[in-house]
């Protein structure tokens, strides 16, 4: 396991105000290239929801949180992608928390086995350093690159029901995350794999199979576009349904990754139960390159180092200084784009908040892979992160944060 000096785990109580002011539409406009104003005039075909959180520091260091939101609506949907990984990362540490008592850890070898029709067995990961599966080499994983598979995995250790019934008791009530990202029906969804936790070929604990016994309620239609490709590639002149896919809004987002970095900003009924060594953990691997990691090992020529961060930086794949760290969960599906990040900046003593998402697919069919990611998407992001750095760059602060305990050595 590295070595690393880590951030700050538990900060004081801080306090959050919410702004539904203009001040980032007009920070926005204000500042933007023809092509961004281009965007920002359609919000109906971009669909695009932006987010922006001030941190001022007090003189103890305590940071106090302001929000502003752009065409923000937690009842226009887009599609997550990837970035439900980000929950269901903290939700897996937490539930292996409370399986210490059979001497089971994040770091313990976990055996998923095929228990239902369309299910897999997993016997090894070579992309681990003792090439055994763990529920800490899956969230390496995802943070590192938003490997689709270790997502699986981990919404099968945790079980399509536990997993929303967890995150409806912190308060999530509009969460329904219900599908692995693997072709399943609705049914085998509803069931995971059994789980064997081992430890030098001896059986720590045994997970049965889980089945979730209560249905969702997809009576509310979503729809999407104007036609769409099948499973079997077949053109279909009509609206995609995104029903039954996962559904998270982008505020829920943020504040789930607002919950982790400062835990004490939420009420203790919104923290997952992770430990010190959790959160530094997680705070790694939220903040690594890909460059950076040994295991797994990435060829940087494809996971280069802002593949799995848009803000700022991933918009013709510049190299991020060695002065900023971002600890995000990025998603893209379907033509949409969604960005949850915490930006530091150790040498300007900066440190903001921003989320955002927009859909990019101009002809209106989904499912063909003819998406503008590259052309709109990621510039999007990198602009609208651009001028909120510069913004912060230049805003006055009372107190200057002191960062040094965000400082991670990536060994």
């Amino acid at each position: 396991m590295k070595k690393i000096l880590i951030l700050l785990y538990f900060f004081p109580l801080t306090v959050s105000a919410q702004s539904k002011t203009a001040f980032l539409k007009n920070l926005l406009w204000d500042h933007a290239s023809p092509q961004l104003k281009m965007i920002l005039q359609h919000p109906d075909s971009f669909r695009y929801q932006v987010i922006y959180t001030r941190i001022d520091r007090d003189k103890f260091n305590q940071p106090h949180f302001t929000n502003y939101y752009y065409n923000v609506d937690r009842n226009i949907y887009f599609n997550p992608a990837s970035t439900v990984k980000m929950p269901l990362s903290f939700l897996a540490l937490e539930k292996i928390n409370h399986l210490k008592k059979y001497g089971v850890n994040k770091y313990t070898t976990m055996l998923i086995d095929s228990s239902y029709e369309a299910q897999s067995a997993v016997s090894q990961d070579t992309s681990a350093e003792n090439n055994l599966p763990s529920i800490a080499q899956y969230i390496r994983k995802i943070f590192l690159v938003s490997d689709n598979d270790a997502y699986n995995r981990l919404y099968e250790f945790l079980g399509q029901q536990y997993i929303n019934e967890r995150l409806w008791q912190m308060g999530y009530k509009d969460i329904r995350i219900t599908r692995r990202f693997v072709p399943m029906n609705d049914d085998q969804n509803r069931h995971t794999n059994q789980i064997r936790f081992t430890e030098n070929n001896h059986i720590l604990y045994t997970q049965p199979p889980a089945f979730n016994e209560h249905p969702f309620d997809f009576s509310k239609k979503i729809l999407i576009g104007k036609a769409h490709f099948n499973s079997k590639d077949s053109l279909i002149q009509s609206p995609m349904d995104f029903t039954t896919h996962n559904n998270i809004s982008l505020e829920d987002l943020q504040q789930i990754l607002k919950s982790v970095l400062f835990p004490q900003s939420v009420s203790p009924k919104k923290r997952f139960d992770l430990s010190e060594d959790d959160y530094k953990f997680l705070y790694q691997y939220m903040s690594e390159y890909p460059s950076e990691s040994t295991h797994p090992r990435y060829d940087t020529a494809t996971y280069f180092d802002s593949y799995a961060k848009f803000f700022m930086f991933k918009s013709g794949k510049s190299k991020i200084p060695s002065y900023i760290r971002i600890f995000n969960k990025p998603g893209w599906s379907y033509g949409f784009l969604t960005d949850v990040a915490y930006i530091v900046d150790f040498k300007n003593n900066i440190e903001f908040m921003t989320s955002a998402v927009i859909y990019v697919n101009s002809d209106g069919i989904l499912n063909d892979d003819k998406y503008e990611y590259d052309e709109t998407g990621y510039p999007f992001f990198k602009e609208i992160g651009d001028i909120m750095y510069q913004y912060e760059l230049k805003r006055k602060r009372q107190y200057t944060p002191d960062l040094k305990k965000l400082k991670i050595h990536y060994q």
